[in-house]
């Protein structure tokens, strides 16, 4: 249990720092990034697993590039839900989606 709010809390604090380096997301507030961080980690855990099975034949005819349209839509899904996270462009929702990623990995491997 420990683990699981330790890594939130360290993705939230990512989710703030981001904003302030990465122009088109902007994050109201730290309670905002908290969410964002519940939100992407239950996505990431519940619906993309599901998103990657439906889109297997696009993903396997783009060699995988489709996966990263996934990532977008997911992270302007969790803009669509949460007041005060705004998003625009589609590198800037792919880099910030590819940075929490990689945060988690590496919080994951620390927190286990």
């Amino acid at each position: 249990m420990i683990g699981f709010i330790i890594r939130y809390v360290v993705i939230a604090v990512v989710v703030m720092i981001i904003p302030k380096y990465l122009k088109g997301i902007t994050v109201d507030g730290y309670l905002v990034a908290l969410y964002v961080a519940l939100a992407m980690g239950f996505l990431n855990s519940f619906v993309k697993p599901i998103l990657k099975i439906i889109s297997f034949p696009i993903t396997f005819l783009t060699l995988g590039l489709f996966s990263l349209v996934i990532n977008v839509g997911l992270v302007y899904l969790v803009e669509a839900y949460i007041d005060g996270f705004h998003v625009s462009g589609f590198v800037a929702p792919l880099i910030f989606s590819f940075l929490v990623g990689m945060t988690n990995s590496l919080v994951g491997m620390f927190t286990k």
